[in-house]
């Protein structure tokens, strides 16, 4: 069983972009320049943008962080996203998710500029993704075919079994592991809370990719000898012996499951941290206008 290491891969792929940045500022070229908005205070949001914040300096990047209160109206945060449109310094921005009730999530991504949408919700870098054209690729499942490609997993006419149907993670990711490229080349099932005979399907999976958010779902009897398995999974579950009070649950019962896999992601530590590096590589690809020339 091998442990894929997403914080080693995550610093490498850092250490990468920061060369790369260095070149380009040396060479007399604008340093790229992410932006976040953060609406409210949600523990996993503020930390998630903390993090985004760091990494930013890690690769050298200029970073922005917009706070707004939970009360702030949905005219002037989409005010905000237009500013930050026509801004030519701003590279790439995103705007944190969950949102508030009152404002819309869909008329927010919409709002913004698919040039600079590095998170890549946009439906026109959606849509580019699904028909294999250049996009920004959403980060998290951008950051597991990274992982795949640096651990040379093999995906080529592989059962791969997706859990959960996001648009943020399942969608996205069964259309990367259906193209014609690698990773990719699988023969992909999307399961969710209708499917009938999921264990029966997740039993008969080479790879299985899980992002349903439901805390130790995956167990040792849904999982054949030698799969991949992937947990997209983080979920606090409350935990009186830690600091912070909870412990981070990833979708799979890790020390179940393990042994009998080829390859495993930990949670926290695997998924996580390539979700991150994503977001900078797209951050980088925005900044030299290299997915989008104008």
């Amino acid at each position: 069983m091998t442990l894929i290491d997403g914080k080693a891969v995550s610093a490498q792929i850092k250490k990468e972009i920061a060369e790369e940045v260095a070149q380009i500022v040396a060479a007399g070229g604008k340093r790229p320049h992410l932006v976040a908005i953060l609406v409210g205070h949600d523990g996993g949001s503020e930390t998630y943008v903390a993090n985004k914040v760091k990494a930013c300096e890690e690769c050298g990047f200029k970073s922005t962080l917009i706070r707004y209160e939970a009360d702030v109206t949905e005219a002037e945060l989409l005010d905000k996203v237009r500013e930050l449109n026509a801004d030519a310094d701003v590279d790439g921005f995103i705007v944190q998710l969950p949102l508030p009730k009152h404002i819309s999530e869909q008329k927010v991504i919409e709002t913004i500029d698919y040039r600079k949408d590095v998170d890549g919700f946009h439906p026109i870098n959606v849509g580019r993704l699904s028909i294999g054209l250049p996009c920004y690729v959403s980060a998290t499942p951008n950051g597991i075919l990274e992982l795949l490609r640096r651990y040379n997993i093999e995906t080529s006419g592989k059962k791969c079994v997706v859990l959960g149907r996001s648009n943020i993670v399942g969608k996205p990711m069964a259309t990367l592991m259906m193209q014609k490229a690698y990773p990719g080349d699988a023969t992909v099932t999307v399961c969710h809370s209708r499917s009938k005979d999921l264990v029966k399907e997740c039993q008969e999976a080479d790879i299985i990719i899980a992002a349903m958010g439901q805390p130790n779902f995956v167990k040792a009897e849904m999982v054949k000898e030698g799969a991949v398995v992937i947990d997209v999974g983080t979920t606090r579950v409350p935990d009186a012996t830690r600091k912070s009070g909870f412990k981070l649950t990833g979708d799979v019962k890790f020390d179940e499951v393990a042994p009998k896999c080829s390859f495993i992601t930990p949670v926290p530590g695997g998924v996580g941290p390539m979700t991150i590096v994503s977001l900078m590589k797209n951050t980088l690809l925005a900044g030299k206008k290299a997915v989008y020339k104008d």
